[in-house]
């Protein structure tokens, strides 16, 4: 059975409870926001075997010591691209293959 967005949000839910797909126009911190932003696709005998949608998942919180990044980094298929502040909140950002 397909793992659909609404599974993720849940996974997402079990690290915080400040999940955004959509964000509103404040963000409660710390939170996560993630968004769909491509897939991958595996081939056999011609036929697509196994599909994957991927995810850029950003956690975001005011305390650069947080633990919320490593609880995201140990996900399955989970990778950090990149870790940048801005505005006195700490980003990581990291793809995420579900």
């Amino acid at each position: 059975m397909a793992r659909s967005r609404l599974d993720l949000q849940a996974l997402l839910e079990g690290i915080t409870g400040n999940v955004y797909f959509q964000p509103p126009n404040v963000l409660q911190y710390p939170c996560i926001k993630y968004e769909r932003d491509g897939s991958r696709k595996e081939y056999a005998g011609n036929k697509p075997y196994q599909h994957a949608k991927r995810y850029s998942v950003t956690v975001i919180d005011r305390n650069p010591d947080s633990t919320l990044p490593d609880l995201v980094e140990e996900l399955e298929f989970c990778a950090l691209d990149r870790a940048f502040q801005e505005s006195g909140l700490n980003h990581w950002v990291f793809t995420l293959f579900f």
